[in-house]
């Protein structure tokens, strides 16, 4: 389904499409060098600057090969037809040849409209399906692009539409951003608390740096005993229904759901044995699964030990650090066993744990705020781009709201 009542018109005749610079030795040897943008970099509807490379462009080549705000760049390879608008975030900026630059040819073209309409055409509606060569690697030459049937409605609709998802799209950045911030006030309040505690005390030296004097270093292996998880079950799904009530836990938390267990506890520190989630760990409880992935300490040897601290001190002393690189990353009970923990009263121990949480819900809260925008705006880009709904139907201010709220906390 796609707006019929919009007028429809090939790419390239409110486009014109540019061709970056190719990377050579001799673009990478040379003395003056010019930043460039790979498709690495353009994401959809977002520019990355994280990691921008250099290279040398002839002083003639050099004008034609720069970017400047409002170009709209698209993908030819990779995920072919992910686009971005560069805002000219940095003075000078040019573009590699696997980047094609699309340059409104009037101004009756708002480009953020055409980056979130190739979203919905490329991710949703498939009406570009087989529009990347069939190379050995496919992409989307300057000609197919060109080709492209885009519709072109009036400038203020384009406007209109553009903004209200970038509406959704800004307050997807705001609770991530938020996310982030919160992730690092748990890391600097996980230093200050293993390493200082609650109580004022003076600190000592000891194998695992300093602690407060009080403090017992107790060895991993005189905490709990590690048992290896069982192979995941065969009616594993990635969504909990009336059949699949149990959580399966790999590496790094819940993989999906089953209507078996084989675990029953109150709590049970799960940590990743393999792969990429190795020395994650995590507390889990009630009737679960736990994969081959993955180790887990059901048999608590030490009274004092709370599981909920164990679990956190480890996840800040980060197990990840010591994986075995044979093969794979690899974390082994042996290994675990090696280390030894700081241990406070139990009671320092509960309010260290509670002072986390607190954070942890703060984190948890902005993922699924996050996760709800994500849908969203999907749900919005379908239905904007295919008529199902105008934007004069849309009330969108509780986003505004949600963001001045998150800017006073």
């Amino acid at each position: 389904m796609i707006n019929d009542a919009w007028n429809w018109r090939p790419l390239g005749e409110l486009f014109e499409i540019g061709a970056g610079k190719t990377m050579s030795a001799a673009a990478r040897d040379g003395a003056v060098k010019t930043p460039f943008l790979r498709t690495s970099n353009v994401l959809w509807d977002e520019i990355d600057l994280a990691a921008v490379d250099e290279m040398a462009i002839p002083e003639q080549e050099l004008a034609n090969k720069l970017l400047q705000p409002g170009d709209l760049l698209v993908c030819e390879g990779g995920e072919i037809g992910r686009a971005a608008v560069w805002n000219g975030e940095r003075e000078v900026m040019s573009f590699q040849n696997h980047l094609h630059r699309l340059r409104p040819l009037n101004g009756e073209v708002e480009p953020r409209f055409y980056v979130y309409f190739l979203q919905a055409a490329f991710t949703q509606l498939g009406i570009f399906e087989g529009a990347g060569n069939k190379t050995t690697i496919p992409n989307l030459s300057r000609n197919r692009l060109a080709a492209l049937e885009v519709p072109h409605p009036p400038l203020p609709e384009q406007r209109d539409i553009s903004t209200a998802l970038a509406r959704v799209r800004e307050a997807i950045k705001t609770h991530n951003h938020a996310a982030e911030v919160a992730q690092e006030l748990k890391r600097a309040a996980m230093r200050t608390l293993f390493t200082r505690g609650l109580r004022g005390e003076a600190q000592k030296e000891t194998e695992i740096g300093p602690v407060p004097e009080s403090w017992a270093i107790v060895p991993c292996e005189q905490l709990f005993k590690l048992t290896s998880g069982k192979t995941r079950p065969d009616d594993l799904v990635a969504l909990p229904s009336n059949d699949q009530p149990f959580p399966v836990l790999g590496g790094n938390g819940v993989m999906g759901y089953s209507s078996r267990w084989f675990l029953d506890a109150p709590a049970i520190l799960v940590i990743g044995r393999v792969g990429e989630y190795c020395g994650a760990t995590h507390v889990a409880s009630g009737k679960v699964w736990i994969t081959d992935n993955a180790l887990y300490a059901k048999e608590w040897l030490n009274p004092d030990a709370e599981l909920p601290y164990v679990g956190a001190f480890l996840e800040y002393f980060d197990l990840n650090r010591f994986k075995r690189m044979a093969g794979q990353p690899l974390v082994t009970q042996g290994m675990i066993y090696e280390h030894s923990i700081p241990l406070p009263s139990p009671d320092e121990q509960r309010e260290i744990v509670a002072i986390l949480d607190a954070i942890d819900r703060k984190i948890d809260l902005h993922k699924r705020k996050r996760a709800v925008l994500d849908e969203l705006f999907k749900a919005l880009l379908h239905k904007l781009m295919t008529g199902e709904i105008r934007v004069a139907d849309l009330d969108l201010s509780a986003l505004a709201r949600s963001k001045e709220l998150e800017a006073a906390e």
